[in-house]
């Protein structure tokens, strides 16, 4: 699904996967689940464009709904792989901490789980190589991505913000729908590590010049950044 002329969106408010469009070639971030390879191998017949044109894929974290079909991509065409140097293992297959007692509804629960079982959400390969990011890298790819650390949500989450496409991409650092209650809007995201530190990650975001603000679970937010952290704030006061 086209965002903008530089920016495709694949899946759902689920779990999302996206793509930056240039003619040099294509930046992937993140890979949801194994199943949505499927969903990318048509995005980019639409679009005209080859697999060979992906140049690389940014993972905002290494949690397992991000990294979904990155080792199929690295291993067949040696696409390379990043993530934030604090997320390595957790990309490479380590276990992350037992998630925190989240408040849940059984309705949006059954959703998530289901999605993801069709997505092929129990069979989840690990990343065999990655390549360390660290904040404040711009990376050698399409679009030329800025990386900002954004610890909390993992201590390896970044922000992903690509200037020439308006585009911060911000991962699991907030959501705009919660995948365990439903609830829509800015808000922080459940299966946090640290909430605290999240929160304070996520004013990174302020006076950031962009149009799009894009979580990997809940619709893309197109009110700025500042607007954004506003009412993140506002939804943590609840």
């Amino acid at each position: 699904m086209e965002l903008a002329s530089q920016l495709r969106r694949i899946g759902n408010d689920l779990i999302a996967v996206h793509l930056i469009v240039t003619d040099d070639g294509l930046t992937l971030i993140d890979t949801g689940l194994p199943g949505h390879y499927a969903d990318l191998r048509r995005e980019l017949e639409a679009i005209g464009r080859p697999l060979s044109d992906i140049k690389g894929i940014v993972l905002t974290h290494g949690d397992t709904d991000h990294t979904g079909f990155a080792e199929r991509l690295r291993a067949e065409l040696g696409i390379p792989v990043y993530v934030g140097a604090g997320d390595v293992a957790r990309a490479m297959g380590e276990k992350p901490p037992s998630p925190p007692k989240d408040r849940r509804r059984l309705g949006p629960v059954l959703a998530f789980f289901a999605y993801a079982i069709r997505k092929g959400g129990f069979s989840m390969p690990a990343v065999a190589q990655v390549e360390a990011v660290e904040d404040g890298d711009v990376l050698p790819l399409p679009g030329s991505p800025v990386i900002i650390g954004m610890p909390g949500h993992s201590p390896g989450s970044i922000a992903v913000h690509v200037p020439e496409a308006r585009v911060v991409f911000v991962g699991d650092a907030m959501t705009t729908r919660s995948v365990l209650t439903g609830s829509e809007g800015p808000q922080p995201a459940p299966f946090t590590d640290d909430q605290a530190t999240a929160s304070d990650s996520l004013g990174r975001l302020a006076g950031l010049d962009v149009d799009w603000v894009i979580p990997g679970h809940g619709a893309p937010w197109r009110g700025g950044a500042d607007a954004l952290v506003a009412a993140y704030r506002r939804a943590e006061r609840v």
